[in-house]
């Protein structure tokens, strides 16, 4: 990389959140210093930054192992499905990703991710996701 792995961590993360590495930060990092600047280099800018995959196909990706993982993932997986969005997965994307995961991680894995990704699509305007 020519930039280092946190810089392009926040490169990325603000193109679809910007206030994610505030919002960890405020959350975690006074319990354990630098989780947030952690997360951000690791996750976003060693893993989601690498070339060979655009992020909408690393946030389907994404979904797809926390729908497999069950429902204790609920919390990440709806900021997931918030970064697909933005990244321009489509709800039919998204909810067809959650239901492939059915044959790996079970329907009540299944349902689980079904649950949390109608539950964000109902937040959106009718006309935000198509």
């Amino acid at each position: 990389m020519t930039k280092s792995a946190l810089q392009a961590g926040r490169n990325l993360t603000n193109s679809f959140n910007p206030t994610l590495e505030k919002t960890l930060a405020d959350r975690y990092d006074e319990d354990v210093p630098e989780f947030a600047e952690t997360l951000i280099e690791f996750a976003y800018g060693r893993i989601y930054a690498r070339e060979g995959l655009d992020l909408k196909t690393r946030q389907l990706i994404t979904i797809g192992a926390l729908t497999a993982l069950g429902g204790q993932t609920a919390p990440q997986l709806e900021i997931n499905i918030e970064h697909a969005h933005a990244a321009g997965a489509t709800k039919t994307e998204i909810f067809e990703t959650i239901m492939q995961m059915s044959l790996y991680g079970g329907m009540p894995a299944a349902i689980n991710g079904l649950n949390v990704a109608k539950q964000f699509f109902a937040q959106l305007e009718p006309n935000q996701h198509p």
